[in-house]
């Protein structure tokens, strides 16, 4: 049996295997890194790391309890346009969320539903330390 024509062939193939493998280049995920401020420019203020979304008892006449954003009043009507304002310059999408005790929970629920809304990926719940100790015994 004459071997020859089947090891040019096997050549061949190794040859074709070759230049395909050397055309597929490992292609990785798409990725945008942020990038630092430009010092020269002052048009817009650094962001505060921590923005706090308060919740306060409603004023006579309202229907919506009273919120604030880092000590600002906010209506309740414009809470998710404000906030997609505040985050639309950052990366870091947190906030947190400050209740008074006597709020509905329906409340904090429509809070945190209307900031998840404006593009807020997580939001964190403050606590007084001094009212919520872990119970012991």
């Amino acid at each position: 049996m004459n071997v020859t024509p089947l090891i040019d062939v096997l050549l061949v193939l190794i040859i074709v295997f070759m230049v395909v493998v050397i055309e597929q280049r490992p292609t990785g995920l798409q990725t945008e890194l942020p990038q630092q401020p430009n010092p020269n420019d002052h048009s817009i203020p650094p962001p505060n790391r921590t923005i706090v979304i308060q919740i306060h008892p409603a004023k006579p006449g309202t229907d919506h309890p009273q919120v604030m954003v880092n000590e600002e009043t906010v209506d309740w009507d414009h809470l998710r346009e404000r906030l997609r304002d505040i985050f639309a310059i950052r990366v870091e999408r947190i906030a947190y969320l400050e209740a008074d005790n006597d709020i509905d929970f329906q409340d904090v629920a429509d809070v945190i539903a209307i900031a998840r809304i404006a593009g807020i990926d997580r939001v964190g719940l403050l606590t007084e330390d001094e009212k919520h100790v872990p119970m012991t015994g």
